[in-house]
């Protein structure tokens, strides 16, 4: 697992430590480990009379894990969705016909993101109307398309 930063360095500790952990908790034996736990911490239960201290034990603990994968599961989730965002903004940028405005739409605000659905609800009834699904590839050029169509019927 060996990740470079977009400057070519090496990442922090930290981050080398996340993405070990991350990786690891969603593995096999990542479960049967917290499985073991619990089994152990049941099994435990008659000698400790089944205690408050030893209730809280497993409480205490599933707690701080708990609390930790939240932030380790985000940070895993924000760069997985960066990943993401960079593979389409390429094909967007790459393809031609394809609209730019979309590159980096994830830094939209909500009435740009609305905005923009509404303009694909339209190249959606546009396409739906010339029946040719494949035939247009933007509002733009569905637009142009519709009206040129909307031209040639009224001659």
């Amino acid at each position: 697992m060996n990740l470079s930063s977009a400057n070519g360095q090496s990442p922090n500790l930290f981050a080398r430590m996340a993405e070990k952990i991350t990786w690891f908790t969603g593995t096999t034996a990542a479960f049967c480990t917290a499985a073991g736990i619990v089994l152990v911490w049941a099994i435990t239960g008659p000698v400790f009379r089944y205690s408050e201290t030893w209730q809280l034990v497993i409480n205490t603990g599933t707690t701080i894990v708990t609390f930790l994968m939240v932030f380790l599961i985000q940070r895993a989730q924000n760069k997985d969705s960066l990943v993401l965002h960079l593979k389409l903004n390429e094909l967007l940028a790459a393809t031609k016909g394809a609209s730019n405005r979309l590159i980096n739409a994830q830094d939209f605000t909500e009435e740009e993101i609305l905005m923009l659905h509404q303009y694909f609800c339209l190249l959606a009834d546009k396409a739906k109307a010339d029946r040719d699904l494949g035939r247009t590839h933007s509002v733009e050029e569905a637009e142009e398309n519709h009206a040129s169509k909307l031209q040639a019927h009224s001659l």
